[in-house]
């Protein structure tokens, strides 16, 4: 999993009129939280924020926050982000605190690789999902599972169950789903490669 560094600052003003100045200033408000931390108020350099989120792209990532220059080092991940929609400006984020020694079930995207043997052959490839459900602890799941589909042919399948992870990683999802299937041209498709002079003779 992604494993970036950010800032923050302990807040010691509330109220939405103290979130208004705050962002004025170039800070976003946010609240950090977690099963066993008490609720903790924080602000946050709007710039290098953004450049951390642009960097995690909505990935799964674990964030090193970094309270008042270093003092605390709390290990979280970015839960929510509010935005004004108008002028599509940070409003203000939640992040949750997690233990890296602890397993936790995260969704995670595929990533298919590879043009299958019954493409080649003339049938259509379909992947019907688009991501898996792990568990582990945070750092050993993975940021994209691969798929490689090379070795299907015409209808050939996989299973979320012959996918690969990492050691110490576990599949949470139902393994007999299909994520990847080629299947063999469809009668529409054949119809329309056949020869003009062929169409409508019976």
């Amino acid at each position: 999993m992604l494993k970036i560094d950010m800032a923050a600052q302990t807040r010691k003003t509330f109220g939405k009129g103290a979130a208004r100045t705050i962002r004025r200033a170039g800070k976003t408000p946010a609240v950090l939280y977690g099963p066993k931390t008490e609720p903790v108020a924080l602000e946050l350099n709007t710039k290098d924020f953004t450049k951390g989120l642009l960097f995690i792209n909505r990935r799964n990532a674990v964030v090193s926050l970094n309270v008042d220059d270093g003092s605390v080092t709390r290990h979280v991940m970015v839960k929510e982000i509010q935005a004004d929609p108008i002028q599509d400006t940070l409003v203000h984020a939640d992040f949750l605190e997690i233990s890296l020694d602890a397993e936790m079930t995260l969704t995670v995207p595929l990533k298919f690789i590879g043009k299958a043997k019954g493409v080649d052959l003339g049938g259509d490839i379909t992947t019907p999902i688009a991501s898996v459900r792990l568990a582990g602890k945070p750092l050993d799941i993975p940021d994209f599972v691969e798929v490689d589909v090379t070795p299907l042919g015409i209808g050939a399948s996989m299973s979320c169950a012959e996918l690969v992870f990492p050691a110490g990683v576990k599949l949470v999802s139902d393994g007999t789903k299909v994520c990847a299937a080629v299947t063999a041209p469809t009668v529409a498709a054949a119809a329309a490669d056949e020869p003009a002079g062929k169409k409508g003779k019976k």
